[in-house]
């Protein structure tokens, strides 16, 4: 399985590829899209659209990983956070690929242990998973903690499905760790 995680910005845009062989994790690639912040808003967006295909054609993700729009004080800052947001499923639904998104705090949880993990904690312990040699750009770091956040996820939700769809548990799927499931 190859996930492409995504950390969205209008000014920068961190990407991550890592690939699952077998029950290992594997760093493909990384990287930042930067675009000029004295363009407009709309010329911005067009060139994360253009990058951001680029990456989706030459690693062909099975799955897109995406942070999910979190309470911003800004109401600007969170406005134009939502318009990359949009680019960024835009591009994935173009090209076919499945979307999961992941809340910030489930993702620090996932990578660090704690929803309160700072950027460089998080992007420490994302270099000591995927065996880099050097610590990320914070957003190419955050892109590839949401990557391993669903290569991590994935197969217990899969479980989870396969089981209720099995009908050896019933109850309510709660979407959080607690929900209720009694065995058959």
């Amino acid at each position: 399985m190859i996930v492409l995680g995504i950390d969205p910005g209008t000014r920068k845009l961190g990407w991550g590829v890592v690939t699952r062989v077998g029950s290992r994790l594997r760093h493909s690639a990384h990287g930042v899209i930067e675009t000029n912040s004295d363009e407009p808003l709309a010329a911005r967006l067009a060139d994360i659209e253009r990058e951001l295909s680029i990456v989706i054609e030459r690693y062909r993700p099975n799955v897109g990983s995406v942070e999910t729009l979190f309470f911003h004080k800004d109401v600007q800052a969170a406005s134009k956070l939502g318009h990359a947001r949009g680019v960024v499923l835009l591009c994935l639904a173009r090209a076919g690929i499945e979307v999961a998104e992941y809340a910030p705090a489930r993702v620090k949880r996932t990578v660090a242990g704690g929803g309160q993990a700072d950027k460089r904690q998080v992007g420490m312990l994302v270099r000591a998973t995927l065996g880099l040699d050097e610590l990320p750009p914070a957003d190419a770091s955050d892109a590839l903690a949401l990557a391993i956040t669903h290569l991590r996820a994935a197969p217990l939700a899969r479980a989870v499905l396969e089981a209720k769809l099995a009908g050896r548990l019933v109850g309510r799927a709660s979407g959080r760790a607690g929900g209720r499931f009694q065995r058959r």
